[in-house]
């Protein structure tokens, strides 16, 4: 993996950890759009299909880094351009509750 400039070090950290879909947060996709819903809030979010590929990735239980590289192959595209799309996801779905950062278990 190669270091991108302007990559914080919480960037780098995120990319290696894992993240899952708690289970108050239930989604769905669709040919149009991923919706998700987080029953705690009781809000629903509209993703594009390429964010409701990356949050299916993400739930596989792989590390962010390991989900982007997924979503990179299956859109051929590069893994630096899918990090970087990836990160930014996470920041918004970390923020509004949608996924959760897996404790470290070591």
């Amino acid at each position: 993996m190669s270091d991108s400039p302007g990559r914080t070090d919480e960037d780098r950290d995120l990319l290696t950890t894992r993240v899952r879909v708690p289970q108050h947060v239930v989604f769905r996709e669709f040919p149009a759009e991923t919706v998700v819903l987080n029953l705690q809030t009781e809000q629903y979010h509209g993703l594009n299909p390429t964010a409701g590929a990356m949050l299916t990735e993400l739930g596989r239980g792989n590390t962010v880094s390991e989900a982007a590289g997924a979503v990179a192959r299956h859109f051929d595209r590069s893994e630096d351009e899918v990090r970087g799309h990836v990160l930014g996801l996470c920041a918004q779905l970390l923020e509004r509750g949608l996924i959760e950062i897996v404790p470290d278990e070591s």
